[in-house]
C-alpha cells in the first residue's frame, strides 16, 4: 500500500525534489519562453494537422 503523502510526488514537488528548491517555477519559464520563440514553427507543424478536420 502507499502512503500518498509520502511515497509519490509529482509536479512541483517531484521537480524541486528533483534540482533543489524553485525548479519547477524555472522549468516552467523556460517552457514559456521556448514556446514563445517557437511559436512561428510550432503552428507552422500542428496545421497540417487542422487541414484535415
Amino acid at each position: 500500500m502507499l502512503d500518498l503523502q509520502h511515497d509519490i510526488l509529482i509536479a512541483e514537488e517531484l521537480w524541486n525534489f528533483i534540482g533543489g528548491e524553485g525548479t519547477y517555477t524555472e522549468l516552467l519559464k523556460v517552457f514559456e519562453d521556448a514556446g514563445i520563440e517557437l511559436r512561428d514553427e510550432i503552428d507552422n507543424y500542428f496545421e497540417r494537422f487542422r487541414e484535415n478536420f
